[in-house]
């Protein structure tokens, strides 16, 4: 057992290298010394001719699965981002560059999403070669509560869903289940929740010709489909592909249905400047690779922060959901309808010429 950082634990067993997340408390929300070893572990064993896959799981307060990873560590980014902490940018640095290497991982890399699978917890399974949910896997984006963004690589696989069901995700941070994250290709198989320990056990136990074996046997052991329902997409797929926030919003308020009441309400509480880069995010990410993505999240996480001092709606977001509690932020602007288009749109400017972005050397 390798073990740098007691909050993620690492060993290989047979031919596949195992890593648990363990900061169940915190629902394995991922710190910055977390990022660091998880980069570092998959690192030493993309180049280890003995590892022929890597298996990647959360922990909970009964044990092992139970919940994969509620995100980053959203506290942490209120305190750095309200002091200037430098560890701030290199949480977001570290962080995207582990997401980029795990969509380019060389290695069957199979993703558990048990339980909570949310923001920074997406970061680390998208990429996966085989991600399995079960009944209890609850997915979200929800960084437009906190006045974020879906970073990780958000707008590259968020724009991947069907339809317009990407934008619908990240402008209102809704919650799904298996079958649906398999229906919309955040993920690509089922098994129930009771049956991930055999197949982890097997995955130590058993003899494999290579990886592609590693990756054949996992398949073979999950279903492509899950018991629960699939909502029917048509409404999602119209409102959603409107050209701006101002014609998605003044549609569902004047659509009756239950569904579209409850989401122009939903999105009437979120950061009224971040739907609006969120909705361009989408958009633009949909003709990027990764990393072109990563690049371009990286820029848009700076400008949350740094853009306009003392007026990050991410540190106020943070500080009413999880900080003060008081779920009242005061978000600037306050409303949808004062939104210029200045505003957002210096989201897409990059602070750093491209040889010098942070992320400049990645490569898809």
């Amino acid at each position: 057992m390798t073990q740098t950082n007691a909050d993620v634990l690492a060993e290989v067993r047979g031919q596949v290298g195992f890593i648990t997340l363990n900061r169940p408390k915190a629902i394995n929300a991922l710190s910055l010394g977390m990022v660091r070893d998880l980069l570092a572990q998959l690192l030493a064993w993309k180049d280890d001719p003995n590892v022929l896959a890597v298996a990647i799981r959360g922990s909970s307060k009964d044990g092992v699965f139970g919940h994969f990873c509620a995100g980053g560590d959203i506290r942490f980014l209120h305190s750095a981002g309200s002091t200037g902490n430098p560890e701030l940018e290199d949480f977001f640095t570290e962080e995207y560059a582990l997401n980029h290497l795990i969509f380019n991982y060389p290695k069957p890399y199979i993703a558990f999403m048990d339980g909570i699978v949310m923001g920074g917890g997406m970061g680390i399974s998208q990429g996966a070669s085989w991600r399995i949910v079960t009944e209890k896997t609850k997915m979200a984006m929800p960084e437009t509560i906190i006045g974020l963004f879906p970073d990780v690589g958000g707008g590259y696989f968020l724009s991947r869903c069907p339809g317009s069901v990407g934008e619908w995700l990240a402008l209102t941070g809704d919650t799904i289940g298996a079958a649906e994250a398999i229906a919309f290709k955040l993920a690509d198989a089922y098994v129930p929740a009771e049956q991930q320990g055999s197949i982890w056990d097997a995955l130590a136990s058993q003899s494999f010709a290579d990886s592609a074996a590693v990756q054949a046997y996992v398949q073979s052991q999950t279903q492509t489909s899950a018991p629960d329902a699939v909502r029917d997409t048509a409404a999602i797929d119209r409102i959603f592909a409107l050209p701006t926030v101002h014609a998605i919003i003044e549609a569902l308020e004047s659509d009756t249905s239950e569904w579209a009441q409850s989401t122009a309400a939903a999105l009437r509480k979120r950061s009224p400047l971040m739907l609006f880069v969120v909705l361009e995010q989408i958009r633009r990410a949909r003709s990027m690779g990764v990393a072109d993505d990563l690049r371009m999240e990286r820029d848009m996480v700076r400008h949350c922060f740094f853009l306009r001092p003392g007026q990050s709606e991410t540190v106020e977001g943070i500080r009413a959901l999880a900080v003060d509690k008081d779920h009242n932020p005061q978000w600037n602007p306050a409303r949808i309808e004062d939104v210029t288009e200045d505003l957002w749109k210096a989201f897409f400017v990059s602070p750093w010429p491209g040889h010098s972005h942070p992320l400049a050397q990645l490569k898809d």
